[in-house]
């Protein structure tokens, strides 16, 4: 998998991949993850149903810190972020810095980070 990941990259940058190539590649990386279950970003739901059971079951001085910080962090779902990056690119766009400068620093508190890089902006979670 990994080896056909880069070689499909190394195609992107240079601009040798054909429309009939991205279908299979695409099928190829839903598989991989129907069986592996890794390209999804859904683990934190699943470590904050962890640690309400832990807390339900009396159980809080067994909760790592690790899970907490887990468990507790990246509060929005991806599609969330998402919007709020294309509500802060429309304010940007018609010049509300205001309104983009206050969703920004809402992702912020919400723990995403928020880049602006020459390909446009892009994020990730602390």
């Amino acid at each position: 998998m990994f080896d056909m990941l880069r070689k499909a990259n190394t195609a992107l940058d240079a601009a040798e991949v054909q429309q009939d190539d991205v279908k299979p590649l695409l099928a190829a990386l839903e598989e991989f993850d129907e069986i592996f279950g890794v390209l999804k970003d859904d683990d934190q739901p699943k470590m904050k149903t962890i640690l309400d059971w832990a807390r339900a079951q009396g159980r809080e001085n067994e909760i790592s810190p690790e899970l907490l910080e887990i468990a507790g962090a990246a509060q929005l779902a991806d599609e969330q972020i998402n919007q709020k990056l294309a509500q802060m690119e429309a304010a940007r766009k018609a010049r509300n810095f205001k309104a983009s400068d206050a969703l920004r620093a809402e992702l912020t508190a919400e723990g995403i980070i928020v880049e602006n890089t020459k390909d446009g902006v892009r994020w990730r979670r602390k």
